[in-house]
């Protein structure tokens, strides 16, 4: 790379890491970001194009990082929501969002109300509350098919304050009174919208009646997912939750490359057709955080060998909220900074290359063909997932550079002792979440098709 081209990208990724200063500093729940690396951004066009996507989807992740943390209180469990039927199984294809929505999260087709409407929602393990977008909402972005309209469905109800659901959503208000339906204001990224709940048939394969959910009616920005998001966390108003009698609290997914442009992933809804022989980790509870996959990482190997990380940077305080989980929201690994140090330290070890300096929001960029060691997250079980080379670095189109795929978390506050195993290093993967059972699950899998 000549020195001219190095000092245009540094010039480029100045100006972007500087919004993800102005993203760490904002008060949100979740972070997410409209911008993407799509296969468009990624192939067939120039390396500062690349750099300006890979920094705009680095400070996503950054402030998806350091906010994740500060999910909604937890509220009574719900009683009437779900179907009564014995757990049992489905399967829900799912495609990355990037080229049909423009969003970072994996999205799956949902059918809302009756007869029934089609969204195209995102899914959302960190999140708890499903909200969509409803007709006549001021300021939602443009979608590629209509937004849900409450009118046009027999069975839409809304929800009255003083109803259980109403306390379980964060900030409720019911400024119309006890009778009035109860509204919500919500943070999402960029974004603040406010909601009306209420509850409807949703169906993403079976029919789940009388769903609670969020119709949103006013949004402010532009980061809000433009169908809608359905939450897969462990909160009282999930997905897992309102369906536990139907699914028995347990799904699991495949998730495909973020070049894919197929329904080529899975969702799997229920125990039935989970994988029998899974190497899975002890899921553990934060009550101060409950709606976050928390799992005890005792250690990381580069190439097959142990990379020295203080014990304290990786081990789990319900407390502090400190440790390791899962998450498909974010795109690229965030790990506390002492972990990250000592796993890129042992990358650039094994690589044996000149570093090609920041690029992207990434610190360990190659210019030269090189040799990608493997990565490996050891957890308590023992349980070993080693990552190829396609979880590890992230390629330009022409493979000419190559940079480590993940970053160092937030540097201040709480949050920055937070490690987020990404959707990145997922791929390719089957992760399962057996809530019943207290195990998170991983085991290879080709998702792509």
């Amino acid at each position: 790379m000549s020195p001219l081209r190095l000092s245009a990208f540094v010039v480029l990724l100045s100006s972007l890491l500087a919004l993800s200063t102005a993203m760490h500093s904002s008060t949100l729940l979740l972070a997410r970001s409209p911008h993407s690396v799509s296969p468009s951004a990624v192939a067939g066009t120039p390396v500062t194009a690349w750099a300006a996507t890979l920094a705009e989807q680095s400070a996503s992740d950054a402030a998806r990082a350091a906010t994740l943390a500060a999910g909604p209180r937890p509220g009574p469990p719900i009683t009437d929501a779900a179907a009564n039927k014995g757990p049992h199984r489905s399967f829900v294809p799912i495609a990355p969002g990037r080229q049909l929505l423009s969003i970072p999260s994996y999205v799956a087709r949902a059918r809302l109300g009756t007869p029934a409407q089609a969204l195209l929602v995102a899914i959302d393990p960190s999140n708890d509350a499903a909200w969509v977008p409803c007709a006549a909402c001021a300021g939602c972005a443009p979608a590629p098919a209509p937004s849900f309209d409450p009118t046009r469905s027999s069975t839409y109800r809304p929800v009255r304050c003083g109803a259980p659901q109403c306390s379980q959503v964060p900030t409720p208000s019911c400024p119309r009174g006890a009778g009035a339906s109860c509204a919500f204001n919500l943070s999402y990224a960029a974004s603040t919208f406010q909601a009306l709940l209420g509850q409807d048939a949703l169906a993403l394969d079976d029919v789940v009646t009388a769903y609670t959910f969020g119709c949103l009616h006013v949004v402010s920005g532009n980061s809000v997912p433009p169908q809608g998001l359905v939450g897969f966390g462990r909160g009282p108003l999930s997905f897992l939750s309102q369906t536990k009698d139907v699914y028995g609290s347990v799904f699991s997914y495949c998730l495909p490359s973020y070049k894919s442009s197929n329904f080529s992933g899975t969702l799997r809804l229920g125990p039935a057709g989970q994988p029998k022989r899974i190497k899975t980790t002890p899921l553990l509870s934060n009550p101060h955080r409950p709606s976050l996959y928390y799992v005890n990482m005792v250690g990381i190997r580069v190439g097959g060998k142990p990379v020295p990380v203080p014990a304290s940077a990786l081990a789990f305080d319900p407390t502090s909220g400190r440790g390791t989980i899962v998450d498909a929201g974010t795109m690229f690994t965030r790990l506390s900074a002492p972990v990250y140090a000592a796993v890129r330290d042992a990358f650039r070890r094994r690589v044996r290359a000149p570093v090609a300096g920041p690029l992207g929001g990434f610190d360990t960029c190659y210019n030269v063909t090189v040799s990608v060691p493997t990565v490996t997250f050891v957890f308590d079980g023992p349980v070993s997932v080693t990552l190829p080379e396609e979880n590890v670095v992230i390629r330009s189109s022409s493979g000419g550079i190559a940079c480590l795929a993940m970053a160092a978390g937030p540097p201040d506050g709480v949050d920055a002792a937070l490690n987020v195993l990404a959707s990145m290093q997922q791929q390719n993967h089957r992760v399962l979440f057996d809530v019943a059972n207290g195990r998170v699950g991983f085991s290879r899998e080709l998702c792509t098709a």
